[in-house]
């Protein structure tokens, strides 16, 4: 395990992602729990590999999810339906990751699905270089269904409780906002923390992962690599 400032941790995991070669853009997933910091991470990240000259594809799961009606069929505090039934893993397979993976042609969308309006999305495909880079953040990211599709795999673990100490956090964070914080409070502990420990439970992510983020401290973060990752130095 090693400890530093944010800024070697993102130092640390370019230096990674640029010892793993690949004969196609390099899939990159950065998995954990809500509110752990994985959207933020994937971002740093992208600004270092772009300042070495890397092109990066900027992807997350939450442009990947079914209609409203569909992720919360079980209502709107299940565990399993948010485990289950939130995500279009085979749009996500067809339309990005294995269009990047080998043997196919780079030509991938980003998205399949409008969160702000609940509709499909179909953006304009796009060709990556051969030498691309997928920096994509979300839950859920190293089950069965997805687990071979990365090239290298990211678990950015945060304490269930502090996760829901920052959905509050962030949900009453803008000026005047009234977003209502018992409701955070019981989406985190009815849906998302129980969801999270079935997949804990089936999955294993921790498992799988090459590199574990310990993102408790976000300015002094810990990290490692996993004895079973090919990566050799990082």
């Amino acid at each position: 395990m090693d400890q530093g400032t944010r800024g070697e941790l993102i130092s640390r995991l370019a230096e990674a992602i640029g010892s793993v070669t690949t004969a196609h853009p390099l899939r990159v997933a950065i998995d954990g729990p809500p509110a752990a910091g994985k959207t933020t991470l994937a971002d740093e990240l992208a600004v270092v590999l772009r300042a070495q000259d890397r092109d990066v594809v900027r992807a997350t799961i939450d442009d990947f999810l079914f209609p409203r009606a569909q992720r919360y069929r079980r209502g709107q505090y299940s565990a399993e339906g948010c485990y289950f039934d939130a995500h279009d893993h085979a749009a996500l397979c067809r339309v990005l990751l294995d269009p990047l993976g080998p043997g196919g042609d780079r030509r991938f969308q980003h998205a399949v699905y409008d969160r702000d309006t609940d509709t499909p999305s179909s953006p304009p495909a796009t060709t990556a270089p051969a030498d691309a880079v997928l920096l994509f953040d979300g839950v859920f990211l190293l089950r069965p269904e997805l687990i071979d599709r990365w090239d290298l795999r990211i678990f950015v673990s945060v304490p269930f409780e502090q996760t829901v100490d920052r959905a509050r956090d962030r949900g009453t964070a803008p000026a005047g906002s009234t977003v209502d914080t018992a409701e955070i409070e019981r989406s985190w502990r009815n849906r998302y923390i129980p969801s999270q420990q079935l997949y804990f439970a089936t999955a294993r992510p921790t498992d799988h992962a090459d590199i574990i983020v310990y993102n408790d401290q976000l300015q002094r973060p810990t990290w490692e690599v996993r004895p079973h990752s090919s990566i050799h130095r990082i």
